[in-house]
């Protein structure tokens, strides 16, 4: 080739010193990562043209960057919170499946977060919203690299709340006498809570669920939650943190996991031409809240903070009109023959989701990028940009995308793997791979529908493969016999093999999903229900939220 010349080195010099720029030369950034829950991947406008709801996040797609071939890491709530968490998947963290109210474990204590190699780089740390990956004893999110947290501990339609929503009743007064009152005392109290949880009280005595607790770090400072006001508390409590960390003159990490769109039980009033009802309604909702936060990091430095949004997987089909738009992703195979193929599902309506990145001055604006990327990249990528390491003696499913952020480029996984993770097969299991428009099923099934049906497990060997530059709706498989189906099985298959062999010879965690009644949050033993707000109306209740606030666990 040649000696190069004094004009081309310069040139490679230039273009090397740009790659490091945006670090180098500005600091170590802020980040706010925002996760939606459930939210569709045409539950965007910048996405769909029918979508009307949502106009902060459009202006956040017109300044910053649209992704459209953007997936989860799995297509349930605890996968997809621990992949993006770590950058690894359930296989590899051992995050494989849903943790419940009465979880002992969580994300596994051996796995490092994003969380703790950013407060280690020199961040203030926060999260608020649902965490979902453990809350019992050391899994709970402040012993997990938060210097702050304020939210749920799982689902908003795990446990009874406050101001009953769409399709879930009020937590109603605790039961003075009955069943509790027969065991006396408050270890009496504990004994019948231990007893109800574990399913050996009649329910006919008196109410039974467990409410919903609202945690400001290990303090549970609300039980039962009230919804209407949720959103509300999370922005204000977002806010309170950015003007926090910004004052203190360090960097921050802020890990905003909303409620929304996990079937919208605290109902906002309606718009006046809402033609989604209560869907619609709570999907504005949640644009105006990413509306106020972007507002908010704005104020404090507008240039400093990149802020990337996502959907933690796709609409919850089972709930009908409560449920998002997949866009074009329809799964067609899938519902010719039962059950949804969204959520709990590795068909594209099960893990395509939308996703944006805004970060003025820094990434261009009114871009769309259609490199293949996932939740998974969120890790190494903001990891690089503060400056910091990967932890060492693992394995990562995430890239560092930021050349893809920049405009640098439009590359990103060559190979994406998609596990099962709620519907039918093994939970973790690696039943999907994608290899640049090649989509390959080994297992496929579907989850239950809004008409009640369920798509059963079917293994494919050789695999169904669906080329989604002719195909997105996931209809019709190639032919096996086709010359195109055996052009690119050989390459599909090895990068198959050698993605489960990488997995077998990490350095993998498993995840304790045993469950215990005790580990349930409870902020009042004597009160059976879990309370720390005095029987009676609405009213006396949240005259007297902070009044009573108690360390949990109580049990």
């Amino acid at each position: 080739m040649g000696t190069p010349s004094p004009r081309t080195v310069l040139v490679l010099a230039a273009a090397l010193v740009g790659l490091s720029a945006p670090r180098a030369a500005y600091g170590q950034p802020n980040f706010i990562v925002i996760l939606a829950d459930d939210v569709g991947w045409g539950d965007l406008g910048a996405n769909w043209a029918e979508t009307k709801e949502t106009p902060h996040l459009d202006e956040l797609a017109a300044e910053g960057m649209r992704f459209v071939d953007f997936h989860s890491a799995a297509s349930t709530c605890s996968p997809s919170r621990a992949s993006l968490l770590t950058g690894r998947l359930g296989a590899r963290n051992g995050v494989t499946h849903n943790f419940a109210i009465t979880s002992v474990g969580g994300l596994p204590l051996n796995e490092t977060t994003l969380a703790e190699v950013l407060r280690e780089a020199g961040y203030s740390t926060g999260a608020i919203g649902k965490w979902h990956l453990g809350h019992h004893g050391r899994h709970h999110p402040s012993f997990r690299g938060f210097d702050y947290y304020f939210g749920i501990p799982y689902s908003h339609d795990m446990g009874c709340t406050d101001t009953p929503g769409y399709n879930l009743p009020p937590c109603p007064p605790c039961p003075r006498h009955g069943a509790a009152a027969r065991y006396g005392g408050m270890w009496g109290v504990k004994r019948w809570h231990w007893e109800l949880l574990s399913g050996r009280v009649a329910r006919k005595d008196c109410y039974t669920e467990v409410a919903l607790p609202l945690f400001e770090n290990v303090t549970i400072v609300q039980q039962p939650v009230n919804l209407s006001s949720l959103a509300a508390r999370y922005a204000e409590e977002a806010a309170r943190f950015i003007r926090w960390a910004s004052d203190s003159g360090r960097p921050f990490f802020l890990y905003l996991a909303l409620a929304h769109m996990h079937v919208p039980l605290g109902v906002p009033p309606l718009p006046p031409a809402s033609g989604r009802g209560i869907y619609g309604a709570a999907l504005g909702e949640m644009d105006a809240l990413v509306g106020q936060i972007k507002r908010v990091a704005d104020s404090h430095g507008k240039g400093n903070t990149l802020l990337w949004f996502a959907g933690d997987n796709g609409p919850w089909a089972q709930k009908c009109e409560l449920a998002g738009r997949l866009g074009p992703f329809l799964g067609a195979w899938q519902r010719q023959r039962g059950g949804s193929s969204a959520k709990q599902t590795t068909w594209e309506g099960g893990h395509r989701v939308p996703a944006l990145a805004y970060w003025p001055g820094r990434i261009p604006a009114k871009q769309t990028s259609r490199a293949l990327l996932s939740t998974l990249d969120i890790f190494p990528t903001l990891v690089a940009l503060a400056g910091a390491a990967l932890p060492p003696n693992r394995r990562f499913d995430g890239l560092d995308v930021s050349p893809v952020l920049f405009g640098w480029s439009d590359v990103g996984h060559k190979v994406l793997l998609h596990p099962n993770s709620g519907a039918a097969g093994k939970a973790g299991e690696i039943e999907t791979l994608r290899l640049a428009q090649y989509k390959a099923f080994y297992t496929t099934g579907g989850a239950m529908a809004c008409d009640g049906s369920i798509g059963p497990a079917e293994h494919h060997q050789p695999p169904l493969i669906f080329n989604l530059d002719r195909d997105i709706q996931e209809q019709e498989p190639l032919a096996v016999a086709s010359r195109e189906y055996q052009a690119v099985l050989p390459a599909i298959s090895r990068a198959y093999a050698q993605a489960l062999e990488d997995i077998a010879t990490d350095n993998v965690s498993v995840a304790d999903y045993f469950k215990d009644p005790a580990a349930t949050p409870c902020c009042n033993a004597q009160h059976v229900a879990c309370r720390c707000q005095a029987p009676g109306s609405h009213a006396a209740m949240l005259d007297r939220r902070t009044e009573r606030r108690a360390t949990w666990p109580c049990l």
